[in-house]
């Protein structure tokens, strides 16, 4: 299967450190070489680069990992292909429109059995499971809040989308990221790990290749960013497993709302309860 990168920050960052080590795993040091993508959040636009090749080998991951682009939200993929073969429509992150907002989708997993009606604007151009499960949430929540003139707010959208994502779960493996640039959306099924940084900043090594780096020196003390990833990309850092069926919605690198359903594979009807909870929302760097 693939590999998920994410980051949320208060304030805009460079991810070249994290997503350098990310990319070992695209056929050096994990063998997920069917291609990779990644999305910078920059004001009101996203940049998204894809390659079909082994981020391990790309010279264009090779930018990516020496241009610290700024952002407060990053999504990044690393492909080892389960459904489609390796083939650049197939690279994630997908991206679509919605209400004048880009929205970027990357998924981990291997839905089986899943083919929704797709009735409306949002068609796969690829042959993945994953973006076929992406057109499909975009357009229930086009159904769902479609006659405004604005994108509803996250703290509207989240149990919605907690609802969706426990029916695709029902068909297998379904860890997941989604984002319009204002926050990050994020479910476990298997496994995902999450790490806080704020001051004091601690000296961060990689576990993918021999860089060490002081992250005092690169960020403000009133820094304050989330990593998420499937795997810890760090050693001596506290990163922590999300519990199976767990969602959390991130704005501005804290956790703001968190859903919880035990089982999201193959044995929960989307009918039966799932925990839900709110947490109070609260008001230059690298990671």
């Amino acid at each position: 299967m693939c590999q998920l990168l994410g980051m949320s920050c208060n304030s805009t960052s460079a991810i070249t450190f994290s997503f350098t080590g990310f990319a070992q795993r695209g056929g050096r040091t994990a063998d997920h070489s069917d291609g990779w993508g990644i999305a910078f959040y920059e004001r009101s636009g996203c940049r998204v680069f894809h390659d079909d090749q082994p981020a391990s080998q790309s010279p264009l991951a090779e930018f990516v990992s020496q241009y610290p682009i700024k952002s407060k939200i990053v999504l990044a993929h690393i492909r080892r292909a389960t459904q489609g073969t390796p083939m650049l429509s197939n690279c994630h992150p997908f991206q679509r429109e919605w209400l004048g907002q880009s929205w970027i989708f990357s998924h981990n997993g291997d839905l089986r059995n899943f083919h929704p009606p797709l009735h409306g604007p949002y068609l796969p151009i690829g042959s993945t499971d994953s973006e076929k499960a992406f057109c499909w949430i975009l357009q229930e929540l086009r159904t769902t809040f479609g006659n405004r003139h604005r994108a509803p707010t996250w703290l509207e959208m989240a149990p919605r989308v907690a609802e969706l994502t426990a029916t695709i779960a029902l068909h297998g493996n379904f860890n997941f990221m989604l984002s319009n640039g204002d926050g990050l959306y994020t479910h476990c099924s298997s496994k995902l790990h999450t790490l806080e940084r704020r001051h004091p900043f601690p000296t961060a090594r990689l576990l993918d290749c021999d860089i060490t780096l002081d992250l005092a020196q690169v960020n403000d003390p009133d820094d304050r960013m989330v990593i998420i990833a499937t795997e810890p990309l760090t050693a001596d850092e506290p990163w922590k497993p999300f519990a199976t069926g767990e969602s959390r919605l991130y704005v501005n690198g804290e956790q703001i709302w968190e859903h919880f359903c035990p089982t999201t594979q193959a044995f929960l009807s989307p009918t039966e309860h799932c925990g839900r909870g709110l947490l109070a929302p609260t008001l230059g760097a690298a990671a």
